[in-house]
């Protein structure tokens, strides 16, 4: 594989899983990891990437970054739009940070009156904009790579809350691994949200359907939703309604 073809998978991976390791990419590749670790630091020494130890940020995760940059941002719009209008008056709500759950964040109507609980800093950042709605902040080792807290006291306090929703972004999704996740310490953080909410809801682009990382967050017998940009009628989640998921 040349080199630009190379950089130009390693772009596409960090837009569609936010987040990379270095290892990952070497064996997807099959090229060593001071190759993955010269080609990360063009491209991001070129502003496409953000480099991190092991691996690789998308740029989603600067402050700067504004809607229009955010990797297929019309799509993630539409699944903000439906996931906002599942929350109703007096509800709480959980959910992790990612892309997607900031557009459902400024999708939310002004008039709702809701609770929501997040360790993600950018989603708890977005949240306290809305007018009407309670914010609760899930406080421990904050994460650099993906900007939520993580560690036992943020489980611990996780497991205090009993919510009517969880939101999850997520990072890959099959019938056959579950939803899962490359990052170990925030896989922790999503289990235990998911065992404390009634309802859990999958956000996710249908690029990331079919696809799986190296951890398990749970078994798709473990969502009770799933919400793309495509119609809920698609061939592709045929097996997911298979495996008791609504599609919408």
């Amino acid at each position: 594989m040349l080199k630009q073809e190379r950089q130009a998978f390693i772009v596409h991976q960090v837009n569609l899983h936010n987040r990379v390791l270095s290892s990952d990419l070497s064996t997807q590749m099959n090229v060593s990891e001071d190759t993955i670790r010269r080609d990360l630091q063009e491209l991001a020494d070129k502003g496409k990437i953000i480099k991190v130890h092991g691996g690789a940020l998308s740029r989603s995760f600067s402050s700067s970054i504004n809607s229009s940059s955010v990797y297929n941002i019309d799509a993630k719009k539409s699944i903000a739009q439906k996931a906002a209008s599942l929350i109703k008056d007096g509800m709480f709500v959980m959910s992790t940070g990612g892309t997607t759950i900031i557009e459902m964040a400024k999708a939310l109507p002004d008039n709702l009156h809701a609770t929501f609980i997040t360790g993600s800093l950018p989603a708890a950042l977005e949240y306290v904009h809305h007018p009407t709605i309670e914010v609760i902040f899930i406080g421990d080792k904050l994460s650099k790579s993906s900007q939520i807290t993580i560690g036992a006291d943020a489980i611990l306090k996780i497991r205090q809350f009993k919510v009517d929703l969880c939101f999850l972004g997520i990072n890959a999704l099959d019938v056959k691994h579950g939803l899962t996740d490359n990052d170990y310490d925030v896989v922790q953080v999503k289990k235990a949200m998911i065992e404390s909410a009634d309802n859990v809801i999958a956000l996710s682009i249908s690029e990331k359907i079919n696809t799986s990382q190296s951890i398990q967050v749970c078994k798709v017998n473990e969502l009770d939703t799933l919400i793309t940009e495509l119609s809920p009628d698609d061939k592709i989640f045929q097996p997911y309604k298979n495996a008791g998921l609504t599609i919408l």
